[in-house]
């Protein structure tokens, strides 16, 4: 079973998400702030990691940064979940490190089928 880390500040946003991740297969663990996600990540060690890029205090782009900057999250694929769905908003968090971009509200098959993508390239290296 895949372990998902979700980090997401928003707590209905975070239930109701967390809650159909599960029923899809996954572990789930959450952080609700930049800071958190980025301890969570090297404690728990998650196969995925689903970014909501506004987040109170660190903000979802510099977690994303500073992610790609530890050996031991580096290769953690990192996917943004954010409200911001101009083509500019996707390149933003693509430069930050994201490996995927989906806009909330979240099409939840999308959102596993980017999911089960990147775990699969993970599988392969």
């Amino acid at each position: 079973m895949a372990k998902i880390l979700l980090v997401e500040d928003n707590e209905i946003s975070r239930d109701l998400l967390s809650r159909r991740l599960r029923k899809s297969g996954y572990q789930i663990v959450m952080a609700v702030d930049g800071n958190q996600a980025i301890s969570m990540a090297s404690r728990e060690r998650p196969d995925v990691i689903l970014m909501d890029m506004t987040l109170p205090g660190i903000d979802g782009w510099e977690a994303t940064r500073e992610l790609r900057r530890r050996p031991d999250t580096s290769r953690i694929p990192v996917i943004a979940l954010t409200a911001h769905t101009l083509p500019a908003d996707r390149a933003r968090a693509l430069a930050a490190g994201c490996d995927e971009y989906e806009p909330k509200p979240v099409e939840l098959a999308e959102l596993v089928h980017k999911i089960e993508t990147l775990l699969a390239k993970g599988r392969g290296n």
